[in-house]
């Protein structure tokens, strides 16, 4: 009523604005009609293998939009030239452009292809061609710093356990009055393996040994493993594959990190590393490290199950970037380590009513460097140098056996592109000296110069080739060439790599029963000739948006293999037969966060020639499988899970059986955030409580004839233990 009476009064007062406000409100209705520009509807269908993929973020010019549960997003637009761009977690991000020129509805089906699991987002460097993993035709398994971090809250004081969870790799103990261990390659010997610290060689060519045992993984970042003969990227030590730790780089932010970590069983472990900027260009990290282990008798017979030692580790590093491509890196390291086994004080030798003592020090002192230099923006040329000394102590009970080992290396290279190839040439030259003071006739000196190309093909995008040769100039053994050749295949999802490739190694008196046995009992009948190698591996992988799945097929073999035998003597000779590997590796990778998932599986059958017969090689088993589960949110922690089997092993000098049984393992860790720079963690390991004593004792009735008192170890030897602590990060 109000508003009619209103309306009659206005009506009354102003009849001649009643037309006008009239024809105002119908032009200021018609007016957005009549300026607005035609458009056009845009129905976006988004799937990946023609399966509808929902929640997926559509652009369309700069209107966001999301697609439904059947994948589908509508929108509108002018006429004209329209952008769209797709994004989705687990998937590569795609865009395209579509011209709209009239108004009806445009229909567009965007394909998403599922973005490559992180593992494979690295560059890797012990190719030489620094080239992205998934762009390498030479296979390179990496652990990244995840995976390094998880392996560190278990044994801080060493790598072992962070390689045995590798697939196709085991770290063999040598010595089980020491605990010196080598790493096993596809069932290759550990003395192939070849270690390098950021591509030099730090540790030597004893990095595979007791070496080992002296590497904390505090510092690391990425560790890569190459497996095969690759002899001819890195010459005689690497006939059965390269072991490459890549350090951590500082930040920006400075890095400080402290553990104190202690077991059950007597293990102390305080690791510190700190990392910084000082300037825009330069930039430094020092990782030092006390370790400490008590010798303990687990099963009360008087023999020491675990040895003790006390371990000092300093390590600084110096890094320097010019920009445009020029780099340097300075590095070196002290290693102080004394090691004790044998009979625990108080205790005798029941065969000889006396104590019998076996020790180690070690004193390790190395220095080296790289060099970067970009030119004309496309070639680059480095420099590489180290220098490494080691001295050792060795007592076996009444013997004294001390030796010193040397390795200097240089190499200089020059790396280019030209159209599709990325090359690689240089010369290297490395001279390996071996002192043993109380045993001349077993020293040796090799220099070893050598020339290498490689050049890495991309034929097309569904085919990369790598090939490469190396010439080695030996001053005893005469000239070897070693080759090398791989292909990388990519269809869609799948991609799959070809390799083949031969090498040598160079014989020496130390191998793994030598370091057990030491040199007071060796002989070597006949002066040993070069040991030749060659492997192949054919692997197929398929990706997925959360999960990747590998199979591998592989085979080496080992001409005239240096072995030791045992008749009325301890010697060393080369087999008439070679040594030969064959096996599958099978590995699956799930992560989503904060969940991730790893299982692997491997059949190695290791053959060689003992009295005539092929027999299996010893200490090897054929068949093992790893699970690993891990639970991990940034601020708050981490929790994992992890089982191993280990199959039968031919056991060698074994007086009690020929066989051995096999084993599962289990373990569990867990790591709480406290707050902001402090954080506790726990290691279960070994749940099961798997000890080789609880089969057989681990002394012999009688000493053997290399000198030996124990078993070879083939099964855990200190049984269940629980270790932990806490971490300082800020």
């Amino acid at each position: 009523m109000l508003l009619l009476r209103e309306n009659a009064w206005t009506s009354r007062r102003r009849p001649s604005l009643r037309g006008v406000g009239v024809i105002f409100i119908v032009i200021a209705v018609a007016m957005p009609s009549l300026g607005q520009e035609p458009r056009a509807t845009i129905r976006v269908e988004v799937q990946s293998e023609s399966v509808p993929v929902p929640g997926a973020e559509v652009q369309l010019n700069d209107v966001p939009l999301r697609t439904g549960p059947e994948g589908v997003a509508v929108g509108s637009s002018v006429l004209g030239e329209v952008k769209i761009a797709v994004t989705k977690e687990g998937f590569l991000p795609v865009t395209t452009t579509l011209t709209v020129d009239e108004v009806r509805e445009w229909i567009i089906t965007m394909e998403l292809h599922p973005q490559e699991t992180a593992k494979e987002e690295v560059t890797v460097y012990a190719t030489r061609s620094d080239r992205r993993l998934q762009d390498a035709p030479l296979r390179v398994e990496v652990l990244g710093r995840e995976e390094i971090e998880e392996k560190l809250l278990m044994t801080p004081g060493d790598i072992v356990m962070m390689l045995n969870e590798m697939g196709g790799m085991r770290v063999q103990t040598t010595s089980p009055s020491l605990g010196a261990a080598s790493v096993r390659i596809q069932g290759m010997r550990g003395r192939y393996t070849r270690f390098l610290s950021d591509g030099l060689p730090l540790f030597g060519q004893q990095g595979g040994g007791l070496g080992l045992l002296q590497i904390p993984p505090m510092d690391l970042g990425q560790v890569e493993v190459i497996k095969g003969t690759t002899s001819a990227l890195y010459g005689a030590g690497a006939m059965g594959g390269v072991v490459n730790l890549i350090s951590r780089r500082p930040r920006d932010k400075p890095i400080h990190e402290i553990l104190v970590n202690r077991s059950t069983l007597g293990a102390t472990d305080v690791p510190v590393f700190l990392a910084s900027r000082f300037s825009p260009h330069w930039s430094g990290s020092l990782l030092a490290g006390g370790h400490w282990q008590s010798r303990n008798d687990i099963d009360n017979d008087g023999w020491a199950d675990l040895p003790g030692y006390a371990r000092g580790v300093v390590r600084p590093r110096l890094y320097w970037d010019g920009g445009g491509g020029k780099t340097a890196l300075l590095t070196g390291g002290v290693t102080y380590e004394n090691r004790d086994g044998g009979t625990v004080p108080g205790a005798l030798l029941p065969a000889t009513d006396a104590p019998y003592l076996e020790a180690l020090d070690t004193r390790r002192y190395d220095f080296g460097g790289n060099l970067q230099y970009l030119i004309g923006g496309r070639t680059v040329v480095s420099s590489r140098f180290s220098v490494s000394s080691q001295r050792h102590r060795h007592r076996f009970g009444e013997v004294l056996e001390n030796d010193r080992h040397d390795l200097l290396f240089g190499e200089i290279a020059i790396r280019g592109t030209a159209g599709r190839h990325t090359w690689v040439g240089g010369a290297a030259v490395e001279r390996e000296a071996y002192d043993p003071r109380d045993f001349p006739r077993f020293a040796y000196e090799y220099v070893t110069p050598g020339v290498f190309l490689q050049d890495d093909v991309d034929i097309a995008r569904w085919l990369s080739v790598s090939a490469s040769a190396r010439a080695d100039f030996h001053n005893q053994y005469g000239t070897f060439l070693s080759p090398r050749v791989s292909a990388l295949f990519r269809w869609a999802d799948w991609t799959s790599r070809l390799s083949a490739g031969g090498g040598f190694f160079a014989p020496t008196p130390l191998t793994e029963e030598t370091e057990a046995a030491g040199l007071t009992r060796l002989t070597i009948p006949v002066p040993l000739v070069a040991e030749r190698g060659r492997s192949a591996s054919l692997d197929l992988t398929r990706n997925f948006s959360h999960a990747s799945y590998t199979a591998t097929v592989f085979t080496s073999s080992v001409r005239h293999p240096v072995a030791a035998r045992w008749s009325d003597r301890f010697e060393l000779i080369n087999l008439p037969e070679p040594t030969t590997n064959v096996g599958v590796e099978l590995l699956g990778t799930w992560r989503k966060e904060p969940f991730a998932a790893t299982a692997s599986y491997a059949y190695t059958r290791s053959r060689e020639t003992d009295a005539g017969q092929r027999v299996d090689v010893p200490l090897t088993p054929r068949q093992g499988l790893t699970l690993v589960a891990v639970w991990e949110e940034e601020n708050r922690g981490r929790i994992g899970i992890e089982g191993y089997y280990t199959g039968r092993q031919r056991l060698e000098q074994n007086p009690f059986r020929t066989v051995s049984e096999p084993y599962v393992i289990l373990g569990a860790m867990g790591e709480l955030n406290l707050a902001k720079h402090l954080r506790l963690f726990v290691n279960v390991e070994n749940l099961t409580n798997v000890r080789q004593t609880k089969w057989d004792t681990l002394l012999r009735p009688s000493r053997t004839v290399d000198g030996r008192w124990t078993v070879d170890a083939w099964s855990p030897l200190d049984g269940r233990v629980i270790n932990g602590g806490v971490r300082f990060v800020f």
